[in-house]
């Protein structure tokens, strides 16, 4: 596994791969990779001939100067662990001044997706994730790339972007991976304290408990009030909890196939997230 640094250094291991006719696969991360990352370099088996694993964490994305400063980094483990997978090709992780150079003055914007659940929690995310992605498919490019569901809203972003801008990529969405508890594995989750790993876990478990409920039949409003007060008594401040419909992201006025429910909540400084179908 080569380690590259330069986007230009990319540029010429991209074309060489391409006079070889190599199919290439992307997984564009923030790095303090986990079990779930490597679940998306799995998802490329037998589907491409190179892979590429991206650590950038992308300052465009965080509308918290601290959030950004305290996101985990580990450029050594990272590498350590995907050389390990004997799967990885390259590892690109290019710095700040070479992702946005000065000058640098675009963004990408997806109307409609970008303004609900973390997008009205954090304005301007999505702007920087739908900026960085593309960037990051075409530097890489790639013919096919891994995300996870646990950022469903993210893959549902990225798969309209790539439509509507006709991005040669074809997108591949792999389940959220848990911990025994069931909580969504994610990089923030290394920021918990002991006893805030250990609530943590009330997360996926007042999920299950509302999708009970939705399932048997308890209104809409009433089961997601329940799930609120349920997290609050376990020690987080709710941003928001909401069914939508799977494909749309609009609101769901009830539980029918196709719809999830979205979570965002905080323990003290650190907000995590997580989705799970009801149906």
């Amino acid at each position: 596994m080569r380690i590259i640094r330069s986007r230009t250094e990319l540029a010429t291991q991209v074309a060489q791969w391409r006079t070889e006719g190599a199919t290439i696969g992307t997984v564009p991360t923030m790095g303090a990779l986990h079990a779930g990352h490597l679940a998306l370099v799995n998802a490329l088996d037998g589907v491409v001939t190179r892979r590429i694993v991206t650590i950038f964490v992308n300052p465009i994305q965080f509308n918290n100067a601290a959030d950004f400063q305290l996101y985990p980094r580990g450029l050594e483990a990272d590498a350590t662990l995907l050389q390990n997978t004997g799967k990885v090709d390259v590892l690109y992780a290019p710095d700040e001044a070479d992702m946005y150079p000065p000058g640098f003055a675009t963004r990408i914007m997806v109307s409609g997706l970008d303004e609900m659940l973390c997008g009205a929690d954090r304005p301007g995310h999505f702007d920087g994730v739908a900026t960085v992605v593309t960037k990051l498919l075409l530097q890489t490019g790639a013919s096919v790339a891994a995300f996870g569901e646990k950022d469903y809203q993210q893959l549902c972003l990225i798969h309209r972007f790539v439509r509507d801008l006709d991005l040669p990529v074809r997108i591949i969405p792999v389940p959220t991976v848990r911990e025994a508890d069931g909580l969504a594995l994610s990089s923030r989750n290394r920021r918990l304290t002991p006893p805030q790993r250990e609530q943590a876990s009330a997360l996926p478990t007042a999920l299950k408990t509302c999708i009970t409920d939705l399932q048997t039949g308890k209104p809409v409003a009433t089961s997601l009030q329940t799930c609120r007060e349920n997290l609050k008594i376990h020690g987080f401040d709710v941003h928001y909890l909401d069914l939508r419909m799977g494909d749309t992201l609009k609101e769901a006025q009830t539980a029918i196939p196709g719809t999830r429910l979205f979570v965002a909540a905080s323990l003290g400084e650190i907000r995590l997230i997580d989705n799970m179908p009801v149906t």
